[in-house]
């Protein structure tokens, strides 16, 4: 993450919410601010709704607020294909086999979301402390939620460097790699989601974690844009291709 980033500041107007949110400044190290700063690009508010990370810049915006159990991850969980779909299949979902998969850049968490909650147990990691809080927060109140508690309980988010903690984490069956990559302005994934990650997360660094990858797991798939070049120019095994994406995939 830029240095630009390593200072933002959270906020909470809530005096009974004051203490869970210094709480989260100290685990992240982030600034305590009593009121929100007017000289940050992006700065983070706790309140009863969770999180949020608004960007000053984006006046009309509304703050980025992550939620498991609405939008995007509802539709998903309920009418996504289940094991039929291609992130599914991909990763290696069988009727009777769920793989543990190590998903090494986590993001917004969207995919892993998915395989949680079709029975694969995840290890999620962010290197952004920024993402990583707003997942942490959003596992949190997922958890509460009885619909998705149980899926909750198949997600380990782990915050740090992926290159460092692969190797400390549980044997995985599958490593998951979304590297990030320049979306059309017109694109639905080029929403506020997106932008923010580009944002906050700068140069990326899976070029370096597809070779630990492919000595820490029997197979690691790599979401790619459907004409994009192979993640530091390596041969997949084979490929999944989809209408706008692709997924490659490396055996060892």
């Amino acid at each position: 993450m830029s240095n630009a980033h390593k200072s933002i500041a959270i906020y909470c107007q809530s005096i009974s919410l004051m203490l869970t949110a210094k709480k989260i400044a100290d685990q992240f190290g982030f600034e305590w601010m009593a009121t929100p700063p007017e000289n940050q690009e992006f700065y983070l508010e706790y309140s009863e709704q969770g999180l949020m990370l608004h960007h000053i810049t984006e006046h009309k915006s509304k703050p980025l607020l992550l939620d498991f159990t609405q939008g995007k991850s509802l539709y998903r969980r309920l009418k996504g294909g289940g094991k039929n779909q291609a992130i599914a299949r991909a990763i290696g979902i069988k009727s009777q086999y769920r793989p543990v998969v190590i998903d090494a850049t986590a993001g917004l968490a969207q995919d892993s979301f998915v395989l949680a909650s079709l029975g694969c147990e995840v290890y999620l990691i962010e290197r952004s402390p920024i993402i990583a809080a707003l997942l942490q927060d959003a596992l949190n109140r997922a958890s509460l939620d009885n619909e998705t508690a149980g899926i909750i309980a198949r997600m380990h988010l782990q915050y740090g460097d992926a290159k460092a903690l692969i190797p400390t984490l549980p044997s995985a069956d599958v490593i998951y790699l979304d590297p990030m990559f320049p979306h059309e302005k017109k694109s639905a994934l080029a929403k506020k989601g997106m932008q923010v990650l580009q944002a906050l997360l700068g140069e990326s660094d899976e070029d370096i974690l597809l070779d630990i990858a492919i000595n820490h797991a029997k197979r690691v798939v790599v979401k790619r844009p459907k004409t994009g070049p192979f993640l530091n120019d390596k041969q997949p095994s084979f490929q999944m291709i989809g209408s706008s994406n692709r997924f490659d995939l490396y055996l060892r």
